[in-house]
């Protein structure tokens, strides 16, 4: 866990540079252009290795004919979508009148030539858990892609600048993989034996595409309505809400998917972790949400600048979904490692159905009410959910409120910090300043006071931290 949050703090550290420098150099209707080219290919991304990374993960036996076989249907799909995504090229760019998106579209196509050559050997060492391994090919490819980035867009490359940054990252992280890559990986691709991947794959990367294009559908619907500056402001405001899932969200699913998988081979119930997984993640999520909504317009300042004061309000509508979906983010994994995929492929095709059917009327009224539309098909999700958990895994509504009702009482106590700035200190950056020096302590005091889960973890960590140090 610790490797792991150091390497999504690091490409998050990373991650705000480029968006504060890029945010500053490129006009929002030049991000606004990529974007809509990295959301277009981004729903062929999910197909990019075909399920191929969650069944290396999950697998109860992978031998060499199944890691063969998983190399070869992770290039076969991850070649034809790059084929598609040049071919596309031309239409989208009519479609939506951009010129430059057909050259975004190209750029970003061979970036799906180059990734199944590191894709294979990431996911073998996250099902042996080499986390420290994995940090270095991802650090390198999220510096490679900042630094070629910002060169070119100083160069003035605008769009493309971005673009062209991708292509190079995926091709650091081929060379940085090189080291770390295990002996058993094959070096050439085969069919033979793909049944079973191709039968795993299905359902899996239906689900995960369907669930991509719920995530796409906002930017798809305002890029057509609205425009590439609106998609551009919404992205902004998305990409703040998103700060908690690239911290915490991505750091925990890469160690809780095979350690429930593990627990599912062994044959123990993993219930228990779900919900203490659940405990955890509320009492970081609820706090983060609170400080976030509260003072989204002096953040959008800070981390973008005041051209972008119009993605304030949307933050403050869609942070409330974006707390509640935290209690049921994690279920995913649960159901991929318990043999599931078909139910959650099932979940994801309903919740994005309701989505998009909120989104398209909403986009006719304005950027305001797609954030809305958004918190409802996050409602909407949420409690489809929750169904499934107790359908298939058996958790119920008890158990389920009493694994968050700690996280509530933390997250009260956390409210006392921004209450306070807002009724003490001058409006704006001073009043940020003072909430943030003020929730920390109250969050720490809030854990070890309502007793709470993550305190005992962060403790145990802490134990194993300083016995490590003095070995």
């Amino acid at each position: 866990m610790l490797v792991s949050f150091s390497e999504r703090y690091t490409l998050l550290l990373l991650g705000v540079i480029g968006t504060m420098i890029i945010a500053r150099l490129l006009p929002p209707a030049e991000i606004g252009i990529y974007a809509i080219g990295a959301v277009l290919v981004g729903l062929a991304q999910v197909l990019r290795d075909f399920g191929v990374g969650q069944y290396i993960v999950t697998s109860p036996t992978l031998g060499p004919k199944q890691l063969r076989a998983a190399f070869g249907v992770s290039t076969l799909s991850a070649w034809t979508l790059a084929l598609v995504v040049l071919a596309l090229s031309g239409p989208m760019s009519e479609f939506y009148d951009q010129p430059r998106l057909r050259d975004v579209m190209r750029l970003l196509a061979i970036n799906f030539v180059l990734v199944p050559f590191t894709s294979l050997t990431l996911s073998y060492l996250r099902r042996q858990l080499r986390l420290f391994a994995i940090y270095v090919i991802n650090a390198t490819h999220g510096l490679t892609q900042l630094l070629c980035t910002i060169w070119l867009a100083l160069g003035g490359y605008g769009c493309l600048s971005l673009a062209w940054g991708t292509v190079a990252a995926a091709a650091g992280a081929i060379l940085v993989s090189l080291f770390f890559r295990p002996t058993e990986l094959p070096w050439l691709p085969r069919l033979k034996g793909a049944r079973e991947v191709l039968a795993f794959g299905f359902y899996a990367t239906g689900g995960n595409i369907v669930d991509e294009a719920g995530v796409a559908a906002p930017d798809l619907i305002i890029g057509k309505l609205l425009g590439s500056e609106a998609v551009a402001v919404f992205g902004k405001a998305q990409a703040l809400l998103n700060l908690f899932s690239q911290a915490v969200t991505s750091a925990v699913s890469p160690v809780l998917l095979p350690m429930f998988a593990g627990q599912a081979r062994d044959g123990r119930d993993p219930r228990e972790g779900y919900l203490l997984t659940v405990s955890c993640m509320t009492a970081v999520a609820w706090p983060f949400f609170l400080l976030l909504g509260t003072f989204a317009l002096p953040i959008v300042n800070i981390v973008y600048g005041t051209q972008w004061d119009a993605a304030a309000p949307l933050i403050r509508v869609m942070c409330c979904s974006s707390a509640l979906y935290s209690m049921f983010s994690m279920a995913r994994y649960l159901f991929v490692a318990t043999g599931h995929v078909r139910e959650q492929a099932r979940l994801d095709t309903l919740a994005v159905l309701v989505r998009v059917a909120l989104l398209f009327p909403a986009g006719l009224a304005g950027l305001y009410w797609v954030a809305c539309a958004v918190v409802g098909g996050a409602l909407f999700r949420s409690w489809l959910t929750w169904r499934y958990l107790n359908k298939l895994s058996g958790i119920r509504l008890p158990q389920l409120l009493r694994a968050v009702s700690r996280s509530a009482a933390v997250t009260l106590l956390s409210a006392l910090g921004p209450i306070a700035a807002v009724l003490l200190a001058p409006a704006g950056n001073v009043q940020l300043v003072v909430a943030s020096i003020l929730v920390v302590p109250l969050w720490l005091a809030g854990l070890a006071l309502f007793r709470h889960p993550l305190a005992a973890e962060l403790e145990l960590a802490w134990r194993k931290a300083r016995r490590r140090d003095a070995v």
